[in-house]
């Protein structure tokens, strides 16, 4: 394909209207010059042209990108860099005409950032290299890989497909663009900024390097962005694998691998994508499951959204709690879960049998509604009466009251049924 010419394309006016309308879909964040997505088209209107020039004659100057912290799970940090709604409209156009060029070349087992793509099909290609008798996983951390990217290695790689010279130029302004602190600028002399439209592909054009040394090698691994895992068939080749792909990561790539969290391990020992995995005597398979960890993050939301303290109606929680159960299966749904679901279904009813007795407020009103709930008057107001929110909310008397279908009635998705639906056709 002729790339000579590539600008062009990316300034078309349909190239750029689709750029405009993703990223008003995208919404997100305004950047350091405080400009919302609701800004973006009357600022285009008035400056599109202007921007169209600089971009054919290389004075395009994208503004630096707003530093952004995000705690993660283990205790760390993430780096999010925030552009600006006009770069990231830019951003965007470009990454549009880059991508099915670059397409081409990825490889059939990276997953993550890519055009019709998901985490849960990396993970049944994991299942099934797993089963395919690689039961042993090279788990190859890498650290803070967007902030480590070099800017020279990964113009080098990108300017073997890309022959247009205006392009290139505004890439490496993209990468070079800086970050504001606090109210101060910091040069970004390495890395992408995680959070700009064209970083992943950047990304999985880096990344895509290491791919292809992985199959000149003969190895069977699957990649979703920076998340690596390789699969072998002993303990002793993982670990050869181990040393020899990290020596290539470092000395030829130029990034990071995180010995600490890096390991060689058999499918019960690590997590990917959230994923756990497990040995099916009975089917004579490695399956995967929601991760330990995955669990328990989604009981800490859960319990959030079933605060007694928290000021809002029983059918605002409901509808939070719906759009989280929603969302934990959809991404769940290719593991095995049924046991989960139906315990997790359990624990949700009683959080919500305490909100709502709370709602109730005193033993008059709680005994009332207990009646009109069809439950015996001597029943109903001997539970009234009770003390302890636990207590009262394990009871048979009030099982029965604010039964299962009661809660299903009031809008309660069942974690149970939601999966057994969504399992059917995923």
């Amino acid at each position: 394909m002729d790339t000579g010419s590539l600008m062009e394309q990316i300034l078309s006016k349909e190239n750029l209207n689709a750029a405009y309308l993703q990223v008003v879909r995208n919404k997100g964040a305004a950047g350091v010059d405080g400009m919302t997505v609701e800004e973006l088209g009357p600022y285009l209107s008035e400056n599109g042209e202007n921007i169209r020039e600089q971009l054919r004659t290389r004075k395009y100057k994208p503004q630096p990108v707003r530093r952004v912290e995000i705690p993660k799970p283990d205790g760390g940090i993430r780096n999010l860099g925030v552009p600006t709604v006009a770069d990231r409209f830019v951003q965007q156009a470009v990454a549009q005409e880059l991508t099915p060029i670059f397409e081409e070349q990825f490889h059939d087992h990276s997953y993550g950032f890519r055009p019709n793509r998901c985490a849960q099909q990396a993970v049944l290609k994991a299942l099934e290299i797993m089963n395919d008798g690689h039961s042993w996983i090279v788990d190859i951390d890498l650290a803070k890989f967007f902030d480590t990217v070099d800017h020279d290695k990964l113009m080098t790689i990108i300017g073997r497909t890309i022959k247009d010279g205006d392009v290139i130029s505004v890439v490496r302004k993209f990468l070079a663009s800086g970050v504001m602190i606090d109210d101060e600028y910091e040069d970004t002399i390495v890395g992408t900024p995680q959070g700009g439209n064209i970083s992943p592909l950047l990304a999985n054009i880096m990344l895509n390097e290491l791919d292809k040394e992985l199959e000149a090698r003969g190895l069977d691994f699957v990649r979703y962005a920076d998340d690596l895992i390789i699969m072998v068939g002993s303990r002793q080749a993982a670990e050869r694998v181990m040393k020899s792909v990290t020596r290539f990561i470092e000395n030829k790539l130029g990034l990071k691998v995180n010995g600490e969290k890096s390991k060689v391990d058999q499918p019960k020992g690590i997590k990917y994508l959230g994923y756990g995995f497990y040995y099916d005597t009975f089917a004579k398979g490695y399956k995967a499951r929601p991760h330990t960890k995955a669990v328990e993050k989604f009981k800490e939301q859960m319990k959030e959204l079933t605060c007694r303290s928290w000021g809002v109606s029983n059918t605002y929680k409901v509808k939070k709690l719906n759009q989280l159960i929603r969302g934990w299966i959809n991404y769940f749904k290719i593991g095995s879960m049924k046991r989960l679901c139906r315990k997790l279904d359990k624990h949700i009813r009683f959080r919500m049998r305490m909100c709502i007795w709370k709602h109730w407020k005193t033993p008059k009103n709680r005994e009332k509604n207990l009646i009109k709930l069809r439950l015996p008057r001597c029943g109903a107001h001997g539970i009234s009466y009770a003390k302890g929110y636990a207590r009262v909310s394990r009871s048979w008397n009030l099982h029965i009251g604010i039964s299962k279908e009661r809660l299903a009635k009031f809008g309660l998705v069942s974690m149970e049924d939601y999966y057994a639906e969504r399992r059917v056709t995923c």
